[in-house]
């Protein structure tokens, strides 16, 4: 189980993080979302013990990272694929981990086999891995002390669809076999297809927190027009928060009739009106992040307002 109470970071007078609570249950996969700069990697960081807090809290199982007797046994992590070392080959690699770990050297091969290196991929230097197979090899030695913990940032990255659709697969036996999984990634339809919750993080601060079924239930009303910038304008002075999608819809966290209304009371013609339910996490997500943008604190980090590479 993973639990993170009111944690904070500031660096200066910049917050990365303001008073960020949310925990991991046993046997879930939480999805970690949030756009660039609005805290995820710092969070992450700091519950893996890379960075220290400000203040609040950050556990697993109950305890800081910092004080697991043997952190890779309890822990996987995978935070950033490409930080290996280039000269080495993929055995070497984990051959190297399971010495750091006191594992048997026959879990080398195990691991090898179920992330889909072969002979030639584990006998190749890292340093001319595709970013695929560097996230292949960093899923193996996340896994490789058999930890009842993962914590993984991107972990997609570079993999594709069928390596995408493996992952998934991988990440939900493992949380279906009592083990526990934060993920972060901005592959939305892929943490919609594995997530049990969902924690979305805006400038620093929370959201969202819930189950995937009770927050995709409240994802507002989807509406086309005509003149949308009239309507969203409309929309807004009545205090409504509006999200334009990649596809010109508006996203409105309002009623179907109170967004007719608007329209009608600005002579709007409509195209499309329904319920946001069935516009998933990537409309959910535009709204929430919109929200969290718009009430931003003052001195808080943003994607334009970023005084170090490892805040995201």
């Amino acid at each position: 189980m993973i639990e993170i109470e009111n944690l904070t970071k500031r660096y200066g007078t910049q917050t990365a993080v303001d008073a960020v609570s949310f925990r991991c249950e046993t046997g879930t996969v939480t999805g970690f979302l949030g756009p660039n700069g609005a805290g995820k990697s710092t969070t992450m960081r700091i519950l893996c013990g890379l960075t220290s807090a400000s203040s609040g809290t950050a556990l697993i199982d109950g305890s800081p990272y910092r004080a697991l007797p043997n952190p890779g046994r309890s822990v996987g992590v995978l935070l950033d694929a490409s930080a290996q070392h280039a000269g080495r080959t993929g055995r070497e690699v984990l051959t190297l981990g399971t010495m750091v770990l006191g594992l048997p050297r026959e879990r080398v091969t195990q691991m090898l086999e179920l992330v889909g290196l072969d002979k030639k991929a584990a006998d190749k230097r890292v340093g001319n891995y595709s970013l695929g197979m560097r996230q292949r090899l960093g899923l193996a030695h996340a896994l490789l002390g058999n930890p009842s913990t993962l914590v993984l940032d991107e972990p997609a990255n570079g993999l594709d669809p069928e390596g995408i659709f493996w992952m998934r697969g991988l990440l939900r036996e493992y949380a279906d076999r009592g083990g526990t999984v934060l993920l972060s990634s901005h592959l939305l339809h892929e943490v919609e297809a594995v997530a049990d919750r969902l924690v979305v993080i805006g400038n620093g601060r929370i959201a969202a927190n819930g189950s995937k079924e009770e927050l995709l239930a409240g994802a507002g009303t989807l509406v086309r027009a005509v003149e949308p910038n009239q309507l969203a304008q409309a929309l807004q002075g009545s205090g409504h928060n509006v999200t334009p999608t990649a596809d010109g819809a508006l996203l409105v966290d309002a009623e179907p009739l109170q967004v007719g209304r608007a329209a009608a009371a600005t002579g709007t013609v409509l195209t499309e009106l329904r319920t946001a339910d069935g516009a998933g996490l990537e409309a959910l997500f535009l709204q929430l992040t919109a929200s969290a943008n718009a009430a931003a604190p003052a001195g808080a980090i943003n994607p334009t307002n970023t005084p170090m590479e490892a805040v995201r």
